[in-house]
């Protein structure tokens, strides 16, 4: 299976095209700062997600664990990128709502590795 077949990484890798495109919109000083962060950030969620998915089962708990920690950051990036208005009403809801959704993934592959 390949690590793009994987639904979360779906999931993600869309959430992230889709805050690209609003980054290209983001002013200036917001761009490399917020902007930039929050970038990280999805970035290395899906690295932590490759990872798990990669990782021997008795290690995938610490990875999977990495990855909540990251859409826990994910989302204070995105909440603050709103509230500095980099981000308006309608792609902050679009882009929660992706990110609750991940969240919630993680949540059932944590569960099912307990």
């Amino acid at each position: 299976m390949n690590d793009f077949d994987i639904p979360l990484f779906q999931k993600t890798y869309n959430a992230y095209r889709e805050f690209y495109e609003c980054l290209k919109n983001f002013p200036k000083g917001d761009r490399y700062a917020i902007g930039q962060r929050t970038e990280q950030v999805f970035l290395a969620l899906l690295s932590d997600i490759i990872r798990a998915s990669k990782a021997p089962r008795l290690q995938k708990g610490v990875a999977v664990g990495n990855a909540q920690i990251s859409v826990g950051i994910l989302r204070v990036c995105i909440r603050l990128s709103k509230d500095v208005r980099a981000l308006n009403l309608k792609q902050y809801i679009s882009l929660e709502e992706k990110v609750d959704e991940i969240g919630r993934m993680l949540g059932g592959w944590k569960r099912s590795l307990e």
